[in-house]
């Protein structure tokens, strides 16, 4: 499995803050699991009223709108969210789960057939893309093409980005057929819905879907490929959980903290502001290093250590405060539901080969999970 360290360590002792390069932008990354915290509820001091520039590297040259709503601060943004929980909520709805634990199963049993399966792409991408059907209540069958555009929708392996709006073009599409043909789906319910008394412009029911697309992907690609790893590399911990299921709930958790996907996030500062004696220009951006704050040591007693029985695990894989992700009950629902499956169908797992995935910044390198990670699936 990929080594598992913490480029954040001596600076977060330390100052608490790391100025970084991204992309000719020095940025302040907040790295203390308590700074993280306050300043994610702060958005007077940083703001994410700031289309394209709250991911990390900015996407002004992969899309054309605002993704609502994480850019955007309240109340502006209680009003967005408000449009599209009940889609994100599906997650809790006993059929929903149901059809996840289906697609599950379904997959395991496939996999179980065969001599060895790579678990990123011919697994975890068609188990995300097929469950975000679901979510979105869309025929299955959306999930090939979306299958089709890759692990990530706006880069490309070794994280550059890719040329095209393919995404776009396929969001206007399904927005032209919900107009012309309104069903109970996400993209027609968006084309009914209001916001301040007026009906969602165009470019707003776009925000809405490119997060939708966006935001929880290469993230639930890469929980579920490092979880599968782990169990590879740690048969104990599958027998753990095989023993008592109830531990799946916990361990799960534990998985998001140690696999952050997303090293961090981005705010705009409004006015000039100073933490840990960095200063910070007005219009100038902050980070919030989710991944950081998930291996401080005041917040995890050997944060390094993966405890399959963390509690408590305050962590911050989806965020803290407002701002917390829509997308965290489904991203639990998957999780859970192949634990749960893993330990009643999979005798063991095996690794035949992996390939690590590594973060190059100027003054970090952090791993990510796998490129390509090759298993071996025994029955139980």
């Amino acid at each position: 499995m990929p080594a598992f360290s913490d480029p954040f360590r001596d600076a977060r002792s330390g100052p608490g803050v790391l100025r970084c390069p991204f992309h000719g932008e020095d940025i302040v990354m907040l790295l203390r699991h308590e700074d993280v915290r306050r300043a994610a509820k702060d958005w007077q001091t940083f703001s994410s009223d700031a289309p394209f520039r709250v991911p990390i590297p900015s996407e002004e040259d992969v899309r054309t709108m605002r993704q609502l709503p994480i850019e955007t601060d309240p109340p502006e943004h209680g009003d967005y969210r408000e449009i599209v929980e009940p889609f994100f909520q599906r997650a809790k709805d006993p059929a929903v789960i149901a059809r996840v634990e289906s697609l599950v199963g379904g997959l395991l049993e496939a996999a179980i057939t065969r001599d060895s399966l790579e678990i990123v792409h011919d697994f975890a991408l068609p188990l995300q893309s097929r469950a975000l059907t679901y979510l979105l209540n869309v025929p299955e069958s959306e999930a090939e093409t979306w299958i089709g555009w890759g692990i990530h929708v706006f880069k490309v392996s070794g994280g550059e980005f890719k040329q095209g709006n393919v995404l776009e073009d396929y969001l206007h599409a399904q927005f032209d057929r919900a107009a012309a043909d309104s069903g109970e789906d996400f993209f027609s319910a968006l084309t009914r819905a209001t916001v301040h008394g007026r009906p969602l412009t165009r470019e707003e029911m776009m925000g809405f879907a490119n997060l939708a697309f966006a935001g929880g992907r290469d993230t639930i690609i890469h929980t579920i490929s490092c979880a599968l790893g782990h169990l590879a590399a740690h048969p104990e911990a599958l027998e753990h959980l095989r023993a008592n299921p109830k531990r799946i709930t916990l361990a799960s958790e534990e998985f998001f903290r140690v696999f952050m996907p997303l090293t961090h996030i981005g705010r705009v500062c409004p006015a000039a502001t100073e933490i840990h004696g960095e200063r910070i220009e007005a219009g100038h951006r902050i980070s919030l290093c989710w991944a950081s704050a998930n291996l401080d040591e005041a917040a995890f007693p050997e944060p390094l250590e993966v405890r399959l029985d963390r509690k408590p695990n305050p962590h911050l894989a989806f965020g803290f405060g407002t701002h917390l992700c829509l997308g965290a009950p489904h991203a639990r629902l998957i999780l859970r539901t192949l634990l749960k499956l893993c330990c009643e169908r999979v005798g063991r797992l095996e690794v035949l080969g992996a390939t690590e995935r590594v973060e190059h910044e100027a003054k970090f390198d952090r791993t990510l999970g796998y490129e390509s990670l090759t298993l071996r699936v025994v029955p139980s």
